[in-house]
């Protein structure tokens, strides 16, 4: 008697060296984004997932399925597993600082009484960055009450903004946060897990977008300062340009824009001018002209 168990009816689904070539293509043109072959393993476990979840046996079947599905729900659901939603509260927070300090200090020298000052934050992830960004200004502006403030957060992962939306987070989410703000801003609910209070949860707008689609990035304009870290590593060169000309494109004269630690501007388009602050460097749209 054979002792092993087999599951009857599992597809023993593989893909190969040509499968991967075309589905990293296609999400490339799709997405801007790139896999390596280093992600080879990682993408490969979550086609697979998506391949059994859908009923089929085979990436050749799968593909066809995925190219040709009218609604682009399965293409939203490829997308969502294979985005890496990695952040927490107050990352990089000397940016922060920077943005506290200098950039507004410079942004409302070109506002009027009863202007909008915008705040972009993309990649959303699952919202530690755009309630980091509210909870900075609540509590270190000094002009705070005098100016109303727009925070848009945006995402390709649908999933990543439901769970934004719903603000719970876990302790390591918050472990840098000072535990007096936590009690100030945060609802705890029991087993290590805490929920944004209800106003917080309010005051940030979260939409998706492909930043690498001119399309859809039409609709975003005005920014003075928009948050874009640990996005564009994802991309190839190609991405990266069109990406940083829709960023730029969506901002207003004299904006300013924040990269990750390891992103450089300089490397990806000149159209930027690059500020050395003493908090953090930072990149600008220049003003126009005569102002």
């Amino acid at each position: 008697m054979n002792n092993r168990c087999t599951l009857k009816n599992e597809p023993d689904i593989k893909i190969t060296d040509d499968d991967f070539d075309k589905f990293r293509e296609y999400f490339y043109r799709k997405t801007g984004i790139m896999f390596e072959q280093s992600k080879r393993y990682f993408v490969d476990r979550r086609l697979i997932e998506r391949i059994k979840a859908t009923g089929h046996n085979s990436f050749k079947n799968y593909f066809i399925f995925l190219r040709f599905e009218s609604t682009g729900r399965e293409l939203q659901n490829l997308i969502n597993v294979l985005t890496i939603n990695e952040t927490y509260f107050f990352r990089e927070e000397y940016q922060f600082q920077c943005m506290i300090n200098r950039m507004l200090t410079e942004i409302v020298l070109r506002k009027r009484r009863g202007d909008i000052i915008r705040i972009w934050s993309i990649p959303s992830s699952t919202g530690e960055e755009p309630y980091s960004i509210a909870i900075y200004l609540l509590e270190y502006w000094k002009e705070i009450d005098k100016w109303d403030i727009e925070i848009i957060s945006s995402d390709i992962d649908t999933n990543a903004l439901d769970n934004a939306q719903k603000g719970i987070y876990s302790e390591r989410s918050v472990q840098n946060l000072p535990r007096a703000i936590i009690q100030k801003y945060l609802k705890y609910l029991g087993n290590g897990y805490y929920q944004i209070c209800e106003d917080l949860r309010n005051s940030v707008e979260f939409t998706r977008v492909n930043i690498v689609d001119t399309k859809e990035t039409k609709r975003y304009r005005g920014f003075d300062i928009v948050f874009c870290r640990n996005l564009l590593i994802y991309f190839d060169d190609l991405s990266r340009k069109i990406a940083v000309e829709n960023l730029f494109d969506t901002m207003n004269p004299g904006g300013f824009i924040c990269l990750g630690h390891s992103e450089s501007m300089s490397r990806i388009s000149p159209i930027f001018k690059i500020r050395k602050f003493p908090e953090a460097i930072v990149y600008q749209k220049p003003l126009e002209e005569g102002k």
